[in-house]
């Protein structure tokens, strides 16, 4: 193995000592031969630290930029022993669209694995993510685990982080997927130029073979013109030009219907168990990407004419039961996100709407504003409560995501309700049949980060409680 920090330090491993933002990794070498490390790679800066030890040395300048590619090496991830692999990046839609691959792929038949913001899947084994894709040192040791379990493709959601922090490195992609670009992560990123160049380089010859790019957000046309590599486009907007299309046929509240048109006349109809067009446009774009693989169209038409068999955990996963107000729960966390969601629940719902969500602490406050006036033009009733805090001031996080939604939507009914065990009955109980409460925010994630702290906690959970204590099932 290969591994960067002690803590995740087996023996036998190589140990990559590297700077880091405060101290050198190199001070851990002591300890990383205590845990039984067999080598040591680091910089000239880190040489010191290894004098007299018994074990090889080899430097590397800027270690960091050569992590992938030894960990690849090291796990034996070479040329024509890899699984067949699909990256999916975006702002919203990708953790969607990767788990619509590997549903797909499953279907036909393929030993699967998947990594994601919520799950790594390996041929059916389930392990908890703890970032939207791993270091580059785990992502390769996740792959080495699965060609020893006989896993054929993988789906790969990839994040911008991930690209500029080099965790994708020693990964050759076979189809690379672009959903959508829109207000999000400018606390990383200066701009949305900035965080538009820092998801291109998936498209770039040393990363991917081919591309298939979704043209429903504006910034899809930036990736065809500055892809290195062989693209094929497709939208499911009315009047934009592309070599796909997806189009909705039924909308209900356990799935949306959709057809596929393509090129030569190949037409694929499907249904996706989830809410709302975007869901939609996310299946298409996994159809693609395994057409652009070499998968026979005819094929998949066939394995999936009956509905992609997908569980997304926390992506507008209903929560309640047959009778009462429907409870939706997503991890959507950005105006574009509350947009899409809100108007596919909107389309099931017979009755009010109500929008409960919050803000993330320490992250990207410019996008607040956004939020807030998104969430309060698409509901009927809005509540305002905490999500994950982290140091930040939660009331003065709710203070500001109420005077935006008021200044917005000035006669619209507003409630600001903390704690969020607190707001979800108060959204419970302004419900009644036929109503719909979307929680936005929460998802997937079994805890809230409180002032660093990662307190257990479950949407899923509380939003069920509340139905209970209001007499709903």
């Amino acid at each position: 193995g290969i591994s960067m920090n002690t803590n995740d330090l087996r023996p036998g491993d190589l140990f990559v000592a590297m700077p880091g933002k405060k101290t050198h990794g190199a001070e851990f070498i002591e300890k990383a031969l205590e845990l039984g490390a067999s080598a040591v790679a680091t910089d000239s800066a880190g040489l010191a630290h290894t004098k007299g030890i018994a074990v090889p040395v080899v430097q590397i300048e800027n270690p960091r930029q050569h992590l992938g590619n030894l960990a690849a090496y090291v796990y034996g991830n070479l040329p024509g022993k890899m699984p067949l692999l699909f990256g999916t990046t975006g702002t919203n839609g990708k953790t969607s669209t990767t788990y619509l691959l590997e549903a797909i792929l499953r279907q036909m038949g393929e030993v699967t694995g998947l990594t994601s913001t919520a799950e790594r899947h390996i041929a059916g084994e389930t392990i908890v993510s703890r970032l939207t894709t791993p270091e580059s040192t785990e992502m390769q040791a996740l792959i080495a685990r699965m060609r020893e379990k006989k896993v054929t493709s993988v789906a790969i959601e990839v994040s911008a982080q991930a690209l500029s922090q080099l965790r994708v490195d020693g990964l050759h992609f076979d189809v690379v997927g672009f959903t959508n670009l829109s207000h999000d992560h400018l606390d990383d990123y200066k701009d949305m130029q900035e965080y538009l160049e820092a998801k291109l380089p998936l498209f770039t010859k040393h990363r991917a073979k081919r591309g298939v790019v979704c043209l429903d957000s504006k910034y899809g046309r930036d990736f065809v013109e500055q892809s290195e590599i062989p693209v094929v486009t497709i939208t499911s907007e009315l009047g934009v030009e592309a070599k796909w299309h997806v189009a909705v046929t039924a909308e209900n509240p356990k799935y949306t219907s959709f057809v596929l048109a393509g090129p030569e006349s190949v037409t694929i109809r499907s249904r996706v168990p989830l809410l709302g067009a975007h869901m939609a446009a996310n299946a298409g774009l996994a159809i693609v990407m395994l057409i652009e693989a070499g998968f026979d169209s005819n094929a998949i038409a066939k394995a999936i004419e009956g509905g992609i068999d997908a569980y997304l955990p926390g992506r507008t996963e209903r929560v309640s039961g047959d009778t009462g107000p429907a409870v939706y729960v997503d991890f959507g966390h950005s105006p574009d996100a509350f947009l899409h969601t809100l108007d596919a629940v909107r389309k099931v719902t017979t009755g009010k709407v109500i929008m409960l969500f919050g803000a993330d602490g320490d992250r990207d406050p410019s996008k607040r504003p956004a939020m807030a006036q998104v969430a309060a033009a698409g509901s009927d009733i809005l509540v305002i409560t905490d999500h994950h805090p982290r140091f930040e001031d939660p009331d003065s996080i709710r203070a500001g995501l109420e005077k935006y939604a008021r200044e917005s939507s000035p006669n619209h009914e507003i409630y600001n309700v903390s704690p969020p065990e607190a707001a979800i009955r108060k959204a419970v109980s302004l419900a009644t049949t036929g109503d719909a409460i979307l929680w936005a925010g929460p998802g997937h994630q079994d805890y809230r980060d409180i002032r660093g702290v990662r307190t257990p906690y479950s949407a899923r959970k509380e939003a069920r409680e509340a139905l209970k204590e209001h007499g709903w099932s």
